[in-house]
């Protein structure tokens, strides 16, 4: 019974919580950048080799390119559609289910996953985006979720910096990259860094 015990504590620092990351993206990329393809790609194979697990909307477009690169890459992708079932998200929101390894189907349509995905990230990347990528920025935002805006990628992005200054609530935990790689680093700095100070916080009360 003893050993059984100490199997146990070791399981538990052995498998720690993976980071987790939700990528918002335009769905319909006719806004994005030429580069945005390549820089998604490139994300989701950083996210795959960091052993951090993607979160997509469950969606075409910008995040079905991370999802795709980092689930070939050998990454963990799981989705989050505004859908109520699978035959749901298959017909009536004509999205994808390929690439990812599982997709929880939510049932609030596009406003209500938009808040589930970005809670149950540690931290949000930003590619290219329309009005709903402005909406999951600014949720992020006013939940003081670390953010990191791929720029160079077109559509929203662009803007996110200049949004944020004339909205005067300060800086927000938002990093602007244009490297993919560089980005990702940045971010799970700040997530560590996060993590501490909670932790800390937490044994001080």
């Amino acid at each position: 019974m003893k050993k059984k015990v100490k199997d146990e504590k070791d399981f538990r620092f052995l498998y720690k919580p993976k980071i987790k990351i939700a990528v918002s993206g335009a769905a319909e990329t006719t806004c994005c950048a030429t580069q945005a393809f390549d820089k998604s790609e490139e994300l989701g194979r950083v996210l795959a080799e960091k052993d951090i697990i993607t979160i997509t909307g469950a969606t075409t477009g910008a995040p079905y390119w991370v999802a795709k690169a980092a689930k070939t890459s050998g990454g963990i992708v799981v989705g989050m559609s505004p859908a109520s079932s699978e035959a749901a998200h298959l017909k009536s929101y004509r999205l994808p289910v390929d690439y990812h390894d599982f997709i929880v189907y939510t049932g609030f349509d596009y406003a209500g996953r938009n808040l589930l995905l970005t809670r149950s990230a540690d931290a949000v990347v930003i590619i290219c985006g329309r009005i709903g990528t402005l909406n999951e920025f600014t949720i992020a935002f006013e939940d003081d979720k670390p953010i990191g805006v791929l720029t160079g990628t077109g559509g929203i992005a662009e803007e996110l910096q200049d949004i944020v200054k004339k909205a005067n609530r300060g800086p927000g935990k938002v990093i602007y990259d244009s490297d993919p790689k560089r980005l990702v680093e940045k971010l799970v700095k700040m997530i560590g860094e996060e993590k501490t100070r909670k932790r800390e916080h937490e044994s001080d009360e």
